[in-house]
Order: C-alpha cells, then sequence, then structure tokens
C-alpha cells in the first residue's frame, strides 16, 4: 500500500475527503446512470413499498440539505421528508440531477469553510444529538447508501455493466 502524507490536520482532511466524495464520486455515478436510464426506469418501483431511483434522489437532496446545509451551516430551510417518498409525478431526469447538483453545492459551500473546532459540537437532528462529525460522516455514508440502491436498479432495469471500476 503506497501511502502519501497528509499535509495538513486530519480534522480537514476528514472534510475534504467527504467533500470530494459528495462533490464528484457520487453524483456522477448518479448521473451515469440517469444518461442510460429512461424516465420511466427512474420512476420504476418493484413495488409500491419501494422507493424509485427518483425518489431516492430528492430524499439524498433533503437528506444533505437539513443535515449540513441547515443545521451545521446554520441556513433555513425547511424539508418536507414525507413528500420526498410521496412524489409520484414523473419529474424529468435533468430537473432531478439539477435539484440533487444545487443541494451538493449548497452543502458544499457549508463544508468547504465549516470550522473544524465545530466538529466536536453537538447538533439536534431528527431527534438525535449528534456532533458536526457524525453529522458530516452521516450524510456521507448514507449518500454512498443510496448511490448504490441506485446504481442495483440501474443494473437491474438495463442489465448493463456500468464500468465505474476497471480493474
Amino acid at each position: 500500500m503506497i501511502t502519501t502524507p497528509i499535509k495538513t490536520d486530519t480534522d480537514r482532511y476528514f472534510i475534504e475527503c467527504c467533500r470530494t466524495k459528495l462533490t464528484k464520486e457520487y453524483p456522477k455515478k448518479i448521473e451515469d446512470c440517469l444518461v442510460i436510464l429512461s424516465d420511466e426506469d427512474v420512476w420504476w418501483r418493484a413495488h409500491e413499498t419501494n422507493n424509485s431511483i427518483g425518489n431516492l434522489i430528492l430524499h439524498l437532496a433533503g437528506n444533505i440539505r437539513q443535515w449540513v446545509f441547515h443545521h451545521l451551516g446554520g441556513n433555513e430551510f425547511v424539508r418536507e421528508r414525507d413528500k420526498e417518498f410521496a412524489e409520484r409525478d414523473h419529474i424529468p431526469k435533468a430537473e432531478l440531477i439539477r435539484h440533487l447538483l444545487d443541494a451538493v453545492t449548497a452543502v458544499d459551500s457549508v463544508l468547504e469553510v465549516f470550522p473544524t473546532e465545530k466538529l466536536r459540537d453537538l447538533y439536534n437532528i431528527q431527534g438525535n444529538s449528534v456532533t458536526g462529525l457524525e453529522a458530516i460522516l452521516h450524510i456521507t455514508e448514507h449518500f454512498s447508501y443510496h448511490t448504490g440502491q441506485i446504481i442495483y436498479i440501474t443494473k437491474y432495469r438495463t442489465g448493463n455493466d456500468l464500468k465505474f471500476y476497471n480493474l
């Protein structure tokens, strides 16, 4: 294993690693999925109790705005979480990705200047007492989790190898 020395403090490095995942890796994979899917595929669900890709994208945008933009950044945001999952109108793919990228940009603007000394401060988010570090970790792993679901649904609907990893 080759390691590169960290040229900054660990707290800032943690935030920067999460920013890279949230701004470059995960949204790109979601966009790549949407390119090959039809609008029907984006809103397909195996069962009424399952989430469509469209619902997952709305959910991701709401989640990151609530956890970081609002709570860590102190910005106004009112989330209607139930609507993220209840949406059944087929919002076009371009509008969905724009909505997601707007949320990612808003959250990244908070993380870019987030003071590392606030990583250990406590925040009450969705009824949970979490540190700033836990909040950033939560949105990163949560985004990863749902990105994986979107990739799985895309593979299921298309039968394509998405070739995200050329090993």
